[in-house]
């Protein structure tokens, strides 16, 4: 099993294939166990990755997730393409995975050479959307348990929670994962999402308002599919992606 150190810590990824980097990072409590069909897809083309952030998957545990979890994500994100001996990649997030994706490229920029940022929100400051949220966690339904256990193991409650504890407190602070750095990104984005996002609340806006300060950025919004787009509407997802990707060369 691959891993690699990060603050004395060990990680875990996932690769496949060869090429120019492609890094897939996954949305809150998923994991790169969860991304084994972009693995599939995109190897024939790109040496693709995906990583376990500290405390998730096959890295690491940690009781209580760091305040800043979306930078420290950035930053181990960033410790895998140069532990992968790449000068700089493509990085693709869902999710919670699309904020880490953008902030890699306002705090690493010299290690990114595009964002596709799917099915996330400008913030997450939004009472309600905590409130459902957590409600939702606290289910367990056979679908989420089987989603969280194929993701991160036996040990999936402890995940879980902390996850949600974590947004919680980014709740309670204002919701601002970006902190402005937006308009620090250099490289083109390409931002997707559904418009029938169940877990993003008017998500076209939000895509819009986050658009507004990236200085090259495109946006798709799907009248059909659901959160995140790259799965519920997986063709549309990968057809824009691999038409974005053609047009950096």
């Amino acid at each position: 099993m691959p891993h690699f150190e990060w603050a004395g810590r060990r990680l875990f990824y996932r690769e496949q294939g060869e090429g120019d980097l492609l890094l897939v990072l996954p949305g809150n409590t998923a994991s790169s166990a969860c991304h084994e069909g972009e693995l599939a897809y995109w190897s024939n083309r790109y040496h693709v990755a995906s990583l376990d952030y500290l405390g998730t998957g096959g890295s690491d545990r940690v009781p209580v997730w760091a305040d800043d979890w979306y930078d420290q994500g950035a930053h181990q994100a960033a410790a895998l393409v140069e532990h992968l001996g790449c000068p700089r990649c493509i990085v693709m997030g869902t999710s919670g995975g699309a904020v880490t994706a953008l902030l890699m490229a306002a705090l690493h920029p010299d290690r990114v050479r595009a964002v596709i940022a799917d099915s996330f929100g400008a913030c997450f400051p939004q009472e309600g959307v905590q409130s459902h949220l957590v409600e939702n966690r606290a289910q367990r339904t056979p679908g989420q348990v089987a989603f969280w256990e194929n993701a991160h193991g036996e040990d999936w409650e402890q995940v879980v929670d902390a996850d949600t504890e974590m947004l919680v407190r980014l709740a309670r602070r204002g919701g601002d994962w970006f902190g402005g750095r937006l308009g620090h990104l250099c490289c083109p984005v390409l931002l997707t999402a559904s418009r029938e996002d169940e877990l993003v609340p008017d998500v076209g806006r939000q895509m819009c308002s986050v658009a507004a300060q990236i200085a090259d950025c495109r946006v798709f919004v799907n009248n059909s599919g659901g959160h995140p787009l790259m799965w519920s509407r997986s063709r549309d997802f990968r057809a824009l992606s691999d038409y974005f990707i053609s047009a950096l060369r």
